[in-house]
C-alpha cells in the first residue's frame, strides 16, 4: 500500500492517507520489501524466448527478445506476479536456495536466433536442443534443459550466448538475474553470523541499449550488429527509465517491464542492494544519503576468514565492470545533522540505554533509530528557509523539512509523499546516463525514500 500512495498525485491524496497516518502507533512492527521474481516449482523453471516491443516514456518503442515464465507467475515472490507471463526486460528474477538442484527447461517460439543461457558462477549441463556455442534452441525447435546445483548464496547473471555477434543477444534483452539465498533460510545475503542481515533487499540492475541495432534487428538485418559500432543512448534501472523506475511493480502501464526500483527504508533499516551490471559499458552508480559497505561480488562474500563480510570497503559509488554483480548494505542514520529530524515533535523523547548514540521504542524513546545528541537540536540555529513563494517545488516535497511531517503547499503541488519521508537521489555518476535520447532526466536516475519509523512497506 505505502509503495502506492507514494506515487498517487493530487494534495486531497496526500490529506486523507495522513490523517490515516497520524493512527499509525510508532512502534508497529516494520513490514519488509524483497525482490521480486519467481522461484522454481518442483525444483524448475519454465522459460520460453520471443520477442516484443517495449515502451519508452517519450513515446517510442523498441524491438526486443525477451524471456518468458511458461509458468505464469506460478512460483511469484509477490502476489502481484501471479498470472503474469509476458516476455519481459529484464528476464525473470531467477530466485533460488544455496544446494537446490534446479532444472531450466527453455523453448525458443520466435526469436530469429538460437537462444541459449549461461548461468555465471555455476558449471552446468546441458540436453536437448541443438550445438552451438551453448546447447540452443532455435526458433520453433526443440527445447533445451539445463540442470545445475545452487552454490552459494550471492547474485548472478544469466544471458543467452550464441551466434557470430555474442554481445547481440545482451543487447537485445535476453538476460536477467538469478539470486541464491543462504540455505539457513536467515534474512541475510550470505548466512547466519555472516554480518550481512537485512530489512529491506532491492535489485539495482543496470543495462543500456543502442535503438538502432534494434531497429536493424526488427528489419533482420543480424549482420549488422557490431560491438565496434554499438552506441548506447538510452540507460536503465531494472528494465525501465526515469520516470517509470518510480511505478509499481508489474504497472499495466508497462506490460514488458514488471520491476520498479523505488527503494524504500526506515532509519537505522539494513537494505541490502543487488547492483548488477548485465551491460557493455561501465556504470558509475552512486548512493545518496549514507556510504555503502561492499560485502560481496560476483556470488562470493568479501571475507578474509570465510566467516564474516569483513573485505568489503565503504564507498558511496559503485563502478561496477560489464557482466559484474556486487551486494552491498546501505544504511540511513541521520547521524550528526546536527538538527532534530523530528523538531516538529516538541513532545519527543530520546533515551539511549545501550550507548550506541540512537534511541530505542522499547526503552522509552518516542522514534526508532534518533540519534540523540542532535535531539531538540533547533534547524533554525543552522539555515533560515525560504518561504514557499521562493521555492520550485518538486511532486516529492512534503512542504516540511522534518521526517514524518507535512506543511502547507499551493494548490496542485506535491501530493506524492503523504508520510512525510526524505527522498534521496540513487543515479549514475555518468551525467550522459541520466537521459533519455538526450533527454534531461531521464534514464538512470533512481531514487530512495527515508519513511518515518513504523511507516508500512510492502
Amino acid at each position: 500500500m505505502m509503495r502506492k500512495l507514494l506515487k498517487k498525485p493530487g494534495r486531497l491524496m496526500s490529506v486523507l492517507m495522513l490523517g490515516v497516518a497520524s493512527l499509525l502507533p510508532w512502534a508497529q512492527s516494520q513490514a519488509a520489501h524483497d525482490i521480486r521474481g519467481i522461484t522454481p516449482q518442483g525444483g524448475v523453471f519454465n522459460l520460453y524466448a520471443f520477442p516484443f516491443n517495449m515502451n519508452l516514456p517519450e513515446g517510442t518503442s523498441l524491438h526486443m527478445w525477451g524471456f518468458g515464465d511458461m509458468n505464469a507467475g506460478a512460483g511469484a515472490t509477490h502476489p502481484e506476479g501471479n498470472g503474469y507471463a509476458l516476455p519481459q526486460y529484464p528476464a525473470p528474477t531467477l530466485i533460488v536456495t544455496e544446494g537446490e538442484n534446479v532444472t531450466i527447461n527453455m523453448t525458443n517460439y520466435g526469436v530469429p536466433q538460437p537462444v541459449s543461457i549461461v548461468i555465471t558462477g555455476h558449471q552446468v549441463t546441458a540436453s536437448g536442443g541443438a550445438p552451438g556455442l551453448v546447447t540452443n534452441s532455435s526458433i520453433g525447435g526443440a527445447q533445451v534443459t539445463y540442470s545445475f546445483t545452487a552454490g552459494s548464496p550471492g547474485t548472478y547473471i544469466y544471458h543467452s550466448l550464441d551466434g557470430a555477434n555474442p554481445g547481440l543477444h545482451a543487447e537485445m534483452g535476453l538476460q536477467g538475474v538469478m539470486i541464491v539465498r543462504p540455505s539457513d533460510g536467515s534474512r541475510s545475503a550470505y548466512g547466519t553470523g555472516t554480518g550481512t542481515d537485512y530489512e529491506q533487499e532491492n535489485l539495482y540492475l543496470m543495462t543500456e541499449i543502442d535503438p538502432d541495432i534494434h531497429i536493424q534487428m526488427e528489419k533482420g538485418h543480424f549482420a549488422h550488429f557490431t560491438n565496434a559500432d554499438r552506441y548506447a543512448k538510452v540507460w536503465f534501472i531494472n528494465g525501465r527509465v526515469f520516470p517509470d523506475v518510480f511505478q509499481g511493480d508489474y504497472n499495466t502501464l508497462f506490460p514488458n517491464q514488471p520491476y520498479e526500483s523505488l527503494v524504500m527504508a526506515h532509519p537505522g533499516d539494513r537494505v541490502l542492494v543487488r547492483n548488477v551490471n548485465a551491460g557493455h559499458d561501465p556504470h558509475p552508480m552512486h548512493y545518496h544519503g549514507e556510504n555503502l559497505r561492499l560485502i560481496g561480488r560476483d556470488g562470493k562474500m568479501l571475507s578474509t576468514d570465510g566467516l564474516t563480510s569483513n573485505l568489503g570497503r565503504s564507498d558511496n559509488t559503485l563502478n561496477s565492470a560489464p557482466k559484474q554483480s556486487i551486494d552491498a548494505l546501505w544504511t540511513w542514520t541521520g547521524k550528526d545533522l546536527n538538527w532534530d529530524i523530528y523538531g516538529h515533535d516538541t513532545a519527543h523523547v530520546c533515551v539511549d540505554n545501550d550507548g550506541d548514540g540512537f534511541g530505542e521504542v522499547e526503552n522509552g524513546s518516542t522514534y526508532d533509530h534518533e540519534y540523540c545528541p542532535d535531539h531538540g537540536k533547533a534547524l533554525s540555529d543552522l539555515v533560515t528557509l525560504p518561504g514557499v513563494a521562493d521555492l520550485s517545488l518538486g511532486g516529492w516535497w512534503s512542504g516540511s523539512p522534518f521526517l514524518g511531517d507535512t506543511g502547507d503547499l499551493p494548490p496542485g503541488e506535491g501530493g506524492l509523499n503523504p508520510f512525510g519521508g526524505y527522498f534521496l537521489v540513487w543515479h549514475s555518476h555518468a551525467e550522459k546516463e541520466l537521459t533519455t535520447f538526450d533527454i534531461f532526466p531521464g534514464g538512470s536516475l533512481g531514487s530512495v525514500v527515508v519513511l518515518p519509523p513504523g511507516t508500512p512497506i510492502n
